[in-house]
């Protein structure tokens, strides 16, 4: 016969999906009352991932400038040591 409350769940799911894509809505998944996971709007997902990709850059110059100035050793050479 089917599981009606199961209906109910994909009702919901689809709204968050509708709140988040057409309404600019962050939604958030609860599972026992506990948020666990969110729906958001696409344009969301990609200022976070531009941000994820900021961080990532200022972190490989950072580590850029370190090896400049404290001198930086060839992979090679390193992975001859390790016996790879």
């Amino acid at each position: 016969m089917g599981n009606p409350s199961g209906n109910k769940e994909r009702e919901e799911f689809a709204d968050a999906i509708n709140r988040a894509a057409f309404g600019n809505e962050r939604v958030l998944l609860r599972r026992r009352g506990r948020a666990v996971a969110a729906v958001v709007p696409i344009n969301d997902l990609r200022l976070l991932e531009a941000l994820e990709n900021r961080i990532d850059l200022v972190d490989a110059r950072d580590a850029l400038a370190q090896a400049n100035k404290n001198g930086a050793r060839a992979l090679d050479a390193i992975l001859k040591e390790l016996g790879v």
